[in-house]
């Protein structure tokens, strides 16, 4: 009968390594040998000595790497300082609050007025005259009443552009922020990282935003909608002519 092979001598550091896997290194009995720190978490720091996958590593069994042209998850444009650019949604939104409070304050303020100018023409037009006729005596009633709806509106013009350039000049120098860019996280800096955000250059968006957009046919549309093509910074025309950027920030 044939006598089965004896087993191999086993290396002097150790049992022989099973099929598929590695023998440890020859040493000393109790002698172990170093496992390399595991890899962190996504979004992690790695652990201190870890410098990446060992030699020859090509990542889970069945993974043959990346989608062909993919480059990774996109990163922010960056402003000149450092900072992401906001976004064309957060900015409109910023817009939107703005807006929203700039009609409740000019509702307080002039709603009063126009109501009262209301009440004194409906109460002309309804009376009855002592001679038993109704409406008013004075054929120039309705004209003085539109001459005063005139006015009053004018003078809502100019209330409110003053009130603006308090808000969108005045207060938002100090920050960079009015209350809708401080909601959305939003804040407006000089495109030069160097110069400070002052009443001259807050002046300049508010001369384009507020005023020439007030009075040019659809350069209001055009000035917010130029951001989506402006390359590389998404600027609006406000912020090309003022030299400024709205950037995103943690608060």
């Amino acid at each position: 009968m044939t006598q089965p092979p004896p087993h191999p001598t086993p290396p002097a550091g150790g049992p022989p390594p099973a099929a598929g896997g590695f023998a440890p290194p020859s040493g000393p009995a109790g002698q172990g040998y170093a496992v390399p720190p595991q890899h962190a978490p996504p979004g992690q720091p790695s652990p201190p000595g870890w410098t990446g996958p060992p030699p020859g590593w090509t990542g889970p069994p069945g993974w043959t790497g990346p989608p062909p042209g993919w480059t990774g998850p996109p990163r922010p444009i960056l402003a000149p300082n450092g900072q992401p650019l906001a976004s064309f949604g957060d900015r409109l939104l910023a817009a939107l609050i703005d807006g929203a409070l700039s009609g409740l304050v000019a509702m307080v303020l002039f709603l009063p007025p126009y109501l009262i100018l209301w009440w004194d023409m409906v109460s002309e037009l309804t009376r009855v005259n002592p001679d038993g006729t109704a409406g008013p005596q004075s054929p120039t009633m309705i004209g003085d009443f539109l001459l005063l709806m005139l006015l009053l509106a004018l003078g809502l013009m100019v209330a409110m552009l003053g009130l603006y350039w308090l808000y969108h000049v005045e207060y938002m120098k100090r920050t960079g922020q009015t209350l809708g860019k401080r909601i959305m996280k939003l804040r407006v800096v000089p495109l030069d990282p160097a110069a400070t955000l002052g009443r001259g250059m807050a002046g300049r968006r508010y001369a384009v935003q507020h005023l020439a957009a007030g009075f040019l046919p659809g350069l209001n549309y055009l000035d917010g909608l130029w951001q989506l093509w402006d390359k590389p910074w998404q600027q609006c025309l406000h912020d090309k002519f003022a030299g400024t950027v709205v950037v995103k920030v943690a608060a």
